[in-house]
């Protein structure tokens, strides 16, 4: 599969579940978006962005704007969803994939907060895929998770 299928919908699911945030698709970390070939589980791997983009809605002010990358960077295949909320301190993110690890609730929008598990069964998946999740972020500089997974080429061009 292709990961641009994932950015796609992602861009389209954004733009109905928060249709006051401006989405912007690029290539990781600016630029076009490429392709981005892996061997994986498409509604798995679905389900990571589903995390992430609940994730940037829950964490981040109503009208945050959110960035969808897609391609290529060092011989892996990127993914990836950048928002310009309030970040997390480098502790915060240090913890940010540990089971039931919540930054403080205090920071987002929702009253109800959440059991901390979006981000660990999100890392767990890539994992599965022989891949791994990267958080960038620091305070007030917003916030940008990255699914890196082995590129999958077929010699055979199928």
């Amino acid at each position: 599969m292709d990961l641009r299928t994932l950015a796609a919908d992602a861009l389209h699911d954004l733009g109905a579940l928060a249709p006051d945030r401006a989405v912007t698709l690029t290539g990781p970390g600016g630029g076009p978006p490429g392709a981005a070939p892996v061997l994986g589980d498409e509604a798995r791997l679905r389900q990571v962005m589903s995390n992430l983009i609940g994730n940037a809605i829950a964490h981040t002010p109503a009208g945050t704007p959110v960035r969808i990358g897609v391609g290529t960077h060092d011989a892996l295949a990127v993914l990836e969803l950048g928002d310009e909320g309030p970040g997390m301190t480098a502790e915060q993110a240090a913890r940010v994939f540990d089971r039931f690890y919540r930054a403080d609730t205090a920071r987002g929008r929702t009253q109800t907060g959440g059991a901390g598990l979006r981000l660990s069964i999100a890392q767990s998946l890539v994992a599965a895929h022989h891949g791994r999740m990267e958080v960038h972020t620091s305070p007030g500089q917003g916030a940008t998770f990255r699914i890196l997974l082995p590129v999958h080429t077929d010699p055979l061009g199928d």
